[in-house]
């Protein structure tokens, strides 16, 4: 049976925060944005490793006052120059731990707010696909496509459009393959894995995903996850 692992590059800067630190580590209710997103992992028993990647020059890991001690945690110094170079040198770095057709589930450090519940429906509904998927969910908003002077130049139809999230679960050997094809391509950079599989010509599956599992990206949605997390403290509370 294929086994289930996780993948996390962390070794960004964050620089859009305008923050002092990297992004992965802006505390969130007394915890840094990474460590909640590896304890997620952790707590799943339908995962059987997880890897974090980090810049070779991270000082700030080792110095975490609630890194978990677990035999399923591995960590990686060999972030690279993109998200797709660090994704990459993940899976290298894993591969003696892992048979090809077990699933890695790529995802974002900075993305804490994914649910044991969402992380079950991905796995649920990619694990009998032969080419991976991705969380993804349909765009509400009207879209609209500038000119140079930044006036609307028309809108554009958002029926069969989707916003990726994470986590993209595809098969170890595959995926590898898939980002070292795209190293291979003049001026191509994916901006996440579920593009590298399509430049093999390959359809990964969308599954429905949620508003809540946002991306730190900016202020605000540190303010946004902190909102969310202190409702469901309130929400257990009162059960």
């Amino acid at each position: 049976m294929q086994k289930s692992h996780v993948l996390i590059p962390a070794s960004g800067s964050g620089s859009r925060m305008q923050a002092s630190l990297p992004k992965q580590y802006l505390p969130l209710l007394g915890q840094s944005v990474v460590l909640r997103t590896v304890h997620l992992f952790l707590a799943s028993p339908c995962i059987s490793s997880v890897h974090v990647v980090l810049n070779p020059e991270d000082d700030i890991w080792a110095t975490q006052p609630d890194l978990p001690r677990s035999e399923r945690l591995h960590v990686h110094y060999q972030g690279g120059n993109t998200r797709s170079d660090s994704v990459l040198n993940g899976l290298r770095a894993m591969q003696r731990l892992v048979d090809e057709q077990d699933w890695v589930l790529v995802h974002d450090a900075a993305r804490p707010m994914l649910t044991p519940q969402l992380l079950q429906r991905l796995i649920d509904a990619v694990q009998q696909d032969s080419v991976g998927g991705i969380l993804a969910i349909p765009l509400a908003d009207t879209l609209k496509r500038a000119d140079p002077e930044q006036r609307v130049q028309r809108t554009e139809s958002r029926d069969t459009l989707w916003q990726a999230q994470t986590p993209q679960m595809f098969p170890h050997g595959l995926l590898k393959r898939a980002l070292e094809h795209t190293q291979q391509l003049p001026d191509y950079i994916p901006t996440d894995e579920a593009q590298a599989v399509e430049a093999l010509g390959l359809k990964p599956l969308l599954v429905q995903g949620e508003l809540r599992n946002l991306k730190i990206t900016y202020p605000q949605d540190l303010w946004l996850a902190e909102a969310i997390l202190r409702a469901d403290q309130t929400q257990g509370e009162q059960a």
